[in-house]
């Protein structure tokens, strides 16, 4: 555990402030497309892990999706939510988070250090079926965000870039049918909003 000076904050403090960092960043594409109070990080990560929470898939370990979910925009405490927009390579995006999450986690007692850390490279490296889900959860979730927008602004079909970047990126069946689910609503809310007939 990382040594601190005297009298100032013990370590796992200084890590539950760094974390708590995560409810004041706003998710960036919502701030370039002009959202109103955009959600924050945070706000993002608890929804992905309750919705890796309502699997019902049993071959997946459900526990570690959670983790996953929950660690895997820790680093943007320190580095900021990076957008493809910003025009970071990705590997220097990658060598940012990797350094952010090495100084958080060398706070912490060595074996959740540990944990924490390889959590978070188990999802950078997409390595196990977790992973891959929770993935498609983190792009499920950021379109399920953007109908939601559409829906409070009354704009249906503002946010269509969002939908188009995740297109073809879905596989799992539940994701896949919630997907339909989110889009098929969305379909509705466009069609009504033109004047046009829907189903």
């Amino acid at each position: 555990m990382a040594s601190t000076a005297p009298g100032g904050p013990r370590p796992l403090l200084q890590f539950l402030r760094l974390l708590g960092r995560l409810k004041r960043v706003p998710r960036t594409g919502w701030v370039y497309r002009n959202v109103e109070n955009p959600e924050s990080v945070s706000d993002h990560m608890y929804r992905m892990a309750l919705m890796a929470m309502v699997t019902r898939d049993a071959q997946l370990n459900r526990d570690r999706c959670i983790r996953l979910a929950l660690v895997h925009d820790m680093a943007e405490c320190i580095v900021g939510d990076i957008a493809p927009a910003d025009n970071v390579p990705k590997e220097e995006k990658h060598r940012r988070e990797e350094e952010a999450m090495r100084q958080m986690t060398q706070l912490l007692p060595e074996d959740l250090s540990k944990e924490l850390y390889e959590l978070w490279e188990e999802y950078e490296t997409q390595s196990s079926a977790e992973a891959k889900f929770v993935k498609q959860l983190d792009q499920c979730e950021m379109i399920l965000q953007a109908s939601e927008y559409e829906d409070l602004e009354c704009r249906p079909g503002r946010l269509q870039d969002f939908f188009d970047s995740t297109a073809g990126k879905f596989s799992h069946p539940e994701i896949v049918q919630l997907v339909s689910e989110i889009e098929g609503e969305r379909n509705a809310n466009i069609a009504t909003a033109a004047g046009e007939p829907h189903s």
